[in-house]
């Protein structure tokens, strides 16, 4: 694929910018790096707020029928007594899952570190369409925003499970969380589509057409590449969901019948809907579901290959094995969605197909881990914080990878379905996998995104807090699936063959208190850093990356001068014969005979795909269409 060529403006590292109010340099503001810090702190308070419904569920889960005075003081009417609301149970567990997934683990994730690093690491001065990408920060807290105010219903909440499957959610009727609060949380998830679309359109933009001269695909660092292929599955697959969220919306408020046939209600009797089926709306739902779980690793993926790498000291190994792992998993991440409805009266033929799939999607999945192992393999290791998240990142990923063989076999998932074994296998492989890569992000990256340091003490027991907090509420949930144990119970008690497992109970949410409470920990540290931290040099981990050729101050177009020139890939580390143990990507070796320079070419001229302007905000039409015509093969890459 040809690179693109950028114009230089002469002017440009001389050009004087007027200063910034307070409002359009923190709240509208169209900087990549500003926009990647509203992604993370709108995702660290919703994190904050998910966690804590996690804990409210749990202490339920663990002495059931206690009183506990913060639930009452907390939920009000429903949690009088200090018990909570059986309602309230299923949507506060609801409402948890809603945010861990998309606001956390898909917006705080992506979204943070696509907005940092995709120009940072291709040499670009900006977004392609820095105004789109404000507007996709926006849709994305106002989608919080709606969320969070369903907190605020009489009727409270979404109820129904995280994939709010219909009638109980396509019926206002149905129970308390399937009125006002579940047309909120159809409204949020359009709002956050929205945001998705907007962000992904511009992150493959970026990737296409504004690397700097030098930058190849196959020289750009790998959190480069599995951001872009997590916005294009995200592009393939959100629209989707966004219809069958619409077609929910029509029978809730249109008296439609997309998902609904033959329903009876107490005290109303036969409704006049038929022809529906809500096996239509599981089928729309995950085929965005099971991609969605790859628009969450992928980006983890990413964050882990570069810090491992840096931190080991070593090439990644296997680099092009890694990129074609990535490849595969997003394709086939479309083609394996029928797993999760072993149980809904799938034929069994195709049910196989569906099974062979599954199990297929493990070998790129565990080519990736074996090139961790392999790159970690007699590596000069630093175990920085952001090393021993990477590595937890690894180690979860297997745990929780193992048993998704399991689920993924259809003789054994009919037994499996809807129990703990489900939650605490995706809970793993998923949920905590992506924020162990989040969190090793965090330190990573922080002195670029602040310009100071995190304290690594501190990092070292928000590590080891977390990661047992982890095991020990995750892990437990296999056996208890294994034993039949189902999701979403309010009580164990209720049931003698369940109760046995209240213990165990008791021990997971402990291990959730001690989790929790390391989060307390690392907001600690990061808000003191962000003020009181050590200050960053400009490279303080001796990294190849182009993100630390920029100045530590943000300045308008990330290089004061001319774009920076790549010479070579990522990931030379430790090269023979050189002085020192990292070569950045932009300083020439004795072995380039041509050095590229940045001349002015005009904008008319044929080889020319981008033209950058002093103004990064502007004119930006061009850039799309070339995007979208290479993604469609309609030009030559």
């Amino acid at each position: 694929m040809s690179h693109t060529a950028h114009i230089e403006s002469t002017e440009h590292s001389n050009h004087e910018h007027g200063k910034q109010s307070f409002i359009s340099k923190y709240i509208f503001s169209m900087d990549h790096k500003m926009i990647s810090r509203q992604y993370l702190i709108t995702g660290m308070i919703m994190g904050c707020i998910g966690g804590f419904m996690s804990l409210l569920f749990r202490l339920q889960l663990a002495w059931p029928g206690h009183h506990f005075t913060i639930i009452e003081m907390l939920l009000g009417k429903w949690g009088k007594g200090g018990v909570i609301d059986p309602n309230f149970f299923l949507a506060l567990v609801t409402i948890h899952g809603t945010i861990m997934v998309f606001f956390v683990l898909t917006g705080g994730l992506s979204g943070t570190y696509s907005n940092l690093l995709i120009p940072l690491q291709i040499g670009a001065r900006d977004m392609a369409s820095p105004f789109m990408n404000m507007l996709g920060v926006w849709f994305f807290i106002a989608s919080a925003v709606v969320l969070v105010c369903s907190f605020f219903l009489e009727t409270g909440p979404a109820s129904g499970g995280w994939t709010v499957y219909p009638p109980l959610s396509a019926l206002d009727k149905a129970m308390p969380g399937s009125g006002t609060g579940m047309t909120l949380w159809l409204f949020s998830i359009v709002l956050f589509i929205i945001s998705s679309l907007l962000g992904g359109i511009n992150y493959i933009s970026n990737v296409l057409n504004m690397r700097t001269k030098g930058m190849s695909m196959n020289r750009m660092p790998l959190t480069v590449w599995s951001f872009f292929f997590a916005a294009v599955v995200g592009l393939l697959s959100f629209p989707v969901l966004l219809g069958a969220g619409l077609f929910l919306i029509f029978d809730r408020m249109l008296g439609t019948s997309f998902y609904l046939s033959d329903i009876y209600l107490n005290g109303v009797g036969a409704l006049d809907n038929v022809g529906g089926s809500p096996i239509l709306y599981q089928h729309l739902f995950w085929f965005l579901g099971h991609p969605e779980v790859y628009i969450i690793i992928l980006p983890a993926f990413g964050i882990v290959s570069e810090i491992i790498s840096n931190n080991a000291r070593k090439p990644i190994f296997g680099y092009t094995a890694m990129i074609i792992s990535m490849f595969s998993i997003s394709f086939l991440s479309f083609l394996v969605w029928g797993h999760h409805m072993f149980v809904t009266g799938m034929n069994p033929f195709l049910g196989t197909v569906f099974m062979a799939i599954s199990l297929i999607i493990a070998v790129p999945s565990s080519v990736k881990t074996f090139n961790y192992l392999t790159t970690l393999w007699k590596g000069n290791i630093r175990f920085t914080p952001g090393m021993l998240f990477s590595i937890g990142m690894v180690s979860l990923f297997i745990s929780g990878g193992v048993t998704g063989m399991f689920l993924g076999n259809a003789a054994v998932d009919i037994t499996l379905h809807d129990t703990y074994f489900v939650i605490g296998h995706f809970h793993l492989v998923m949920g905590a996998a992506a924020i162990f890569a989040m969190f090793g992000g965090v330190y990573h990256w922080f002195p670029k995104m602040f310009g100071r340091m995190m304290n690594n003490t501190l990092g070292h027991f928000h590590f080891w807090l977390t990661f047992i907090g982890a095991y020990v509420v995750f892990y437990p949930m296999h056996f208890l699936g294994a034993a039949g144990v189902p999701r979403r119970y309010y009580e164990f008690t209720l049931i003698p063959e369940f109760g046995v497992w209240v213990d165990v109970n008791i021990v997971m949410t402990l291990g959730a208190i001690l989790g929790v409470s390391a989060q307390i920990l690392f907001i600690y540290n990061f808000v003191k850093s962000i003020y009181w931290g050590e200050k960053a040099t400009q490279n303080p981990w001796n990294a190849n990356g182009l993100e630390w050729t920029t100045p530590v101050e943000h300045i308008h177009g990330n290089w004061p001068g001319p774009l920076p020139v790549v010479y070579r890939g990522a990931y030379e580390y430790s090269v023979p014969g050189r002085e020192l143990d990292y070569w950045p990507q932009n300083e020439p070796g004795d072995d380039d005979m041509v050095e590229i320079k940045h001349e002015p070419v005009s904008p008319e001229s044929p080889e020319v795909d981008t033209v950058e302007s002093d103004n990064i905000n502007t004119d930006t039409s061009k850039v799309f269409f070339s995007s979208f015509a290479r993604l469609l093969g309609l030009v030559k890459v």
